[in-house]
């Protein structure tokens, strides 16, 4: 039965956009532990460590287990099982365990008839994605007390599935909708269809790009593909460049750095992918650092965007409640100069980069930007964020 038949008489899902005012924080799995090294002990010890590292508190609130936790086949009412051996407890008394820690539970689903680690990481299992299961599969989450779904392409449309994109994602909203539980919906389907157009109908995120790798070209390539996608991000729904890479082998301070501003200023979804158990105190600084997250945060939820570039320099705006933030970006290789007047910051030649007042802030700092009127130096790859009130 092909799934328009399957859907015949299903009224079109609607979903609550109360579920992500703000773009969703947390942690995901996948980019640090990806298949095989996934375990319960990992996943509780890492909820331990959002709690214990504060970032529970400063917002990090869903931890979202991604492929291969599933057994290779599913039961003989058609269910899906936890992998017996790297979660004997089950799914069920993990996400009671999360909860127990005040944090919401994530778990990851593909359309298909296969899961991406299938695909890509040879996982020898069969059967377990969601084609034909849909409901049974959202009716199995709802029964954990899962809060949040990836839902994840992985070439969907093949093993003579006939699937499409929108009507593969619009059918797991459904069923989601009817298990009546409030699940944040995160369609991944690395932006070939522009789901920015379509996606909001129904998902609270969307993937915008292909994934992201642990290095600074990766992190640019990504944000490049933000631009002139603001106007379709807003309070219920946002565009998701992907997890971050603050904390993983390849990437530097400076670049970490830059990477969490870029994604605060395009209101990404916040998801940690580092090991959360081991992380150094710089890198747990950065991704607690309140005025960063303040901006990510904002109740107006508007994504900002590039709005000026001088050579390898960039100009980002976004506008806030109240206030407006500037990032000023030095993509080169190069250390470049600027300077502070009372009234801009300007490049050591005079151009204008973005307005100032008096009472403009350096949000990384917390110092006054008048503060510091001799010229001073953007290291290569450095991003800084000036906040000042809306005029």
């Amino acid at each position: 039965m092909s799934a328009a038949n399957r859907d015949c008489g299903r009224s079109a899902p609607r979903k609550d956009p109360a579920l992500a005012p703000t773009p969703p924080m947390g942690w995901n799995s996948w980019n640090r532990f990806r298949c095989y090294d996934l375990t319960e002990e990992v996943v509780l010890a890492t909820a331990d460590a959002m709690v214990d590292s504060g970032m529970r508190d400063a917002g990090y609130r869903y931890l979202v287990v991604d492929d291969c936790w599933q057994a290779f086949a599913r039961g003989d009412d058609g269910r899906l099982r936890s992998h017996p051996r790297r979660f004997p407890s089950g799914m069920a008394a993990l996400g009671e365990e999360i909860h127990a820690r005040g944090l919401k539970f994530g778990l990851y689903l593909a359309p298909g008839r296969r899961t991406c680690a299938m695909i890509y990481d040879r996982y020898p299992a069969r059967d377990i994605g969601s084609f034909g299961y849909e409901d049974l599969d959202a009716e199995t989450l709802a029964g954990w007390g899962v809060d949040y779904l990836k839902y994840d392409w992985c070439r969907a449309g093949g093993g003579g599935t006939g699937l499409d994109h929108r009507g593969a994602f619009e059918r797991m909203a459904a069923a989601l909708a009817d298990t009546g539980r409030p699940i944040v919906y995160s369609i991944s389907e690395y932006g070939m269809t522009r789901p920015w157009e379509w996606a909001g109908e129904y998902g609270h995120l969307w993937r915008t790009t292909p994934d992201i790798g642990a290095s600074w070209r990766s992190v640019l390539r990504l944000a490049d593909r933000q631009h002139g996608l603001a106007r379709y991000a807003g309070p219920g729904g946002w565009n998701d460049p992907d997890m971050l890479e603050v904390g993983n082998h390849g990437l530097g301070e400076v670049e970490s750095r830059s990477h969490f501003m870029l994604w605060a200023m395009l209101a990404a979804p916040l998801f940690a992918g580092n090991d959360l158990r081991t992380m150094s105190e710089q890198t747990r600084e950065l991704l607690t650092h309140a005025g960063v997250l303040a901006i990510s945060q904002d109740a107006l939820g508007r994504q900002g965007e590039r709005v000026a570039r001088f050579g390898r320099v960039e100009v980002w705006r976004r506008q806030l409640s109240g206030a407006v933030v500037y990032g000023v970006l030095n993509r080169g290789r190069r250390a470049i100069s600027v300077r502070v007047r009372d009234d801009a910051l300007v490049l050591s030649d005079g151009t204008v980069l973005c307005p100032l007042t008096a009472e403009s802030v350096d949000v990384w700092t917390g110092e006054s930007v008048q503060d510091r009127k001799d010229l001073w130096s953007l290291r290569p790859r450095e991003m800084v964020l000036l906040r000042s009130p809306a005029s």
